[in-house]
């Protein structure tokens, strides 16, 4: 399956599936307070499949665009509606099922999060323990003083046993603090307490966290040995091949691939000799490792080669992470009250300018993202869903027209009011709420060609 394909393929699925629990949310509640339902479609546009048991029932279709859905009540703000079908219309029903219909889509997509967070937590997390290798100087770790062996206990006083819970709680806390306290065992056993000041220019855009941090796990020693060649690379041009062990570059012995990566690095574009030994002979080759932005925007080499990694060589730095049935239960609730709160944190950092807007996510990475978390394990893309589902759960309570939170701001309108909104008030709201969500949509989507070009 090529890279397209792959992300396509798991970008509808998941994307399927959020809507289609968003969705049940408002038929589920719908029909427990007594509301007729016509139609729940899975996508808009054209039907590519539909179900209907009798012509009493409800209509379940799945449409030729998978960008949304609806559930189409009878109403008579819609259209005609039979007299004895009038006690089920949505529009005659109390102000509190309105209100516990609408908001029954989005809170059923935080519910389905707390069940992925649930998921995952009693299947069991494996990754690589939280012990810190080489520490890179200049950074934010450097200044705090973190030391290379040390393990990372905890981030703000949540456990993170694995290198994937610390970098995922480092991000949740650079967008909330100036500092972060996180805790470390030293090699003697001694706990200790390292202070990351966080700088303005992360904390408005996080995506820099990986470059400004300098914390990594351990990095084992690698023989030099190829395994992988890219085609048309400087490593192909020179004729290396899998199984090549690199001897020496310009008289200079190696014995490990880190080396060899430090010396590539620094030559972009010079000519470089090397030794290699295949098959127990020795062979001579030059190549020129070409340029490409470095993380800090210098210019660094690269030739195209991967190293050989000892399928065991990973086992002793890996910990498996995992909760009870019972005991996961308050900490999937946790996790998504967090992440909740992290994203109208960020939202509302970006409405005050604060944070920058080229943390918005458009169909485009999103679809990338799908595709990479479910080639790295199903643990992965779970954890993507939850994410987006919160996303979704969260912006759809946003108090914007065109939304279930605008609807919701209505129904609280109506309440104080005693009587609800007129009809031209809602018409005008909602074409100014629909004229935010295209700039918003046009936005990502511009931002997602930008980061697809660079």
């Amino acid at each position: 399956m090529g890279a397209l394909t792959h992300n396509l393929f798991f970008f509808i699925l998941a994307i399927g599936v959020l809507i289609t629990f968003h969705e049940f949310g408002h038929f589920w509640v719908a029909r427990r307070a007594g509301v007729k339902v016509l139609r729940f479609s899975v996508g808009f546009g054209t039907p590519l499949w539909r179900y209907r048991k009798s012509p009493k029932d409800t209509e379940f279709v799945i449409s030729a665009l998978p960008l949304g859905g609806y559930v189409k009540m009878v109403d008579e703000r819609e259209g005609e509606v039979a007299p004895q079908d009038l006690p089920y219309a949505f529009n005659r029903q109390s102000l509190a099922k309105r209100f516990a219909i609408v908001a029954a889509g989005p809170v059923f997509n935080l519910i389905l999060a707390v069940l992925l967070y649930w998921v995952i937590l009693v299947s069991g997390e494996t990754g690589l323990k939280s012990v810190i290798g080489p520490v890179e100087p200049n950074t934010l770790a450097a200044q705090a003083g973190f030391q290379s062996g040390e393990e990372i206990v905890s981030v703000e006083g949540e456990k993170t046993p694995t290198w994937t819970q610390v970098l995922g709680r480092l991000f949740a806390e650079v967008i909330q603090n100036r500092q972060v306290r996180v805790t470390v065992r030293t090699p003697a056993g001694n706990e200790l307490t390292r202070i990351l000041e966080i700088p303005p220019e992360l904390s408005e855009n996080p995506n820099l966290l990986g470059q400004k941090l300098g914390l990594k796990p351990p990095e084992p020693q690698l023989p030099p040995v190829i395994d992988q060649v890219e085609p048309d690379s400087p490593a192909a041009t020179a004729g290396l091949q899998p199984g090549d062990r690199v001897v020496a570059v310009d008289g200079e012995p190696i014995r490990e691939w880190h080396r060899l990566v430090e010396i590539v690095r620094s030559h972009p574009g010079e000519m470089l000799e090397i030794i290699l030994e295949r098959q127990g002979s020795e062979r001579t080759v030059s190549l020129i490792p070409e340029s490409e932005p470095g993380p800090q925007g210098e210019t660094q080499g690269r030739i195209g080669a991967g190293v050989k990694v000892p399928p065991d060589m990973y086992d002793q730095l890996k910990v498996t992470y995992r909760l009870g049935p019972l005991e996961a239960v308050p900490e999937a609730l946790v996790k998504t009250g967090e992440y909740s709160w992290l994203t109208l944190r960020m939202l509302g950092k970006m409405a005050v300018g604060e944070a920058s807007v080229k943390n918005l996510s458009g169909p485009i990475s999103i679809a990338q993202y799908a595709g990479q978390s479910a080639a790295l394990g199903m643990n992965y893309f779970l954890k993507f869903l939850a994410i987006v589902s919160i996303s979704l759960g969260v912006l759809n309570l946003l108090p914007i027209p065109m939304l279930d939170g605008g609807h919701l701001m209505f129904y609280l309108v109506e309440a104080i009011q005693g009587r609800p909104v007129s009809d031209e008030v809602m018409a005008r709201a909602q074409q100014i709420g629909l004229a935010f969500l295209l700039a918003l949509m046009a936005l990502a989507l511009f931002l997602d060609f930008q980061r697809l070009f660079q």
